[in-house]
């Protein structure tokens, strides 16, 4: 009898956690992955692999671009306790040195977010063969756009990003192979080359990355 009841109050529990609502997360404080993006109408298109450290709020991107008839390979190292942004060629074995104005954003979805609803990615048919993600939407007030997010259920990886952004249309992301951690942590650290690396006129942010 005791048995039969502690099976049946795991049931309604277990129930009751799957009936509730989703709510803004975060992802963990060190993972790496894999990410695509497009934006300005398909004229950019971008293929790369970013590393992120939200405890020491250090973000490094490292990706193929083709935009129009024009390739290149980006290579920024992002230090926002520094704040300053490296753009790294080490075919050259040179370094670009700028002051990074914008504030570190750490991967979560805003606690003013909506809620678009609850997907799953792939199948539900059997155990394995689909992944639970929620949708979520907001404002971009700084830039007068908005945005849509879609981020996993458990873990909190980012799967898929939208940002309506007037200066640069639409931007689509999106993101895979993740995994918690950090495999080298000195991909943070500047190339040696970057030592002599004078600061250069301007200023950087995250978006000036890409574009």
């Amino acid at each position: 009898m005791q048995l039969w009841l502690c099976c049946a109050l795991l049931v309604f529990v277990a129930g009751g956690c799957l009936a509730q609502q989703p709510r803004p997360c975060k992802s963990p404080p060190l993972f790496e992955g894999s990410f695509s993006v497009v934006a300005q109408n398909g004229d950019f298109l971008g293929l790369g692999k970013q590393s992120y450290d939200a405890i020491l709020k250090r973000i490094r991107i490292r990706e193929f671009v083709m935009a129009g008839n024009h390739t290149e390979v980006i290579d920024a190292l992002l230090l926002y306790q520094e704040k300053l942004m490296y753009q790294i060629d080490y075919k050259h074995r040179t370094c670009q040195k700028q002051a990074l104005i914008d504030e570190f954003h750490p991967m979560e979805i805003p606690a003013n977010s909506t809620l678009l609803g609850q997907v799953v990615l792939g199948s539900l048919s059997a155990p394995g063969e689909g992944v639970l993600a929620n949708s979520w939407t907001g404002d971009l007030p700084e830039v007068k756009g908005w945005y849509a997010m879609t981020f996993t259920e458990f873990g909190c990886f980012p799967v898929g990003l939208l940002y309506s952004v007037p200066k640069t249309d639409l931007i689509v992301g999106s993101f895979f192979n993740n995994i918690r951690g950090i495999e080298d942590p000195s991909v943070f650290i500047p190339p040696p080359f970057c030592d002599d690396a004078t600061l250069k006129a301007g200023e950087g942010n995250f978006f000036s990355v890409f574009f």
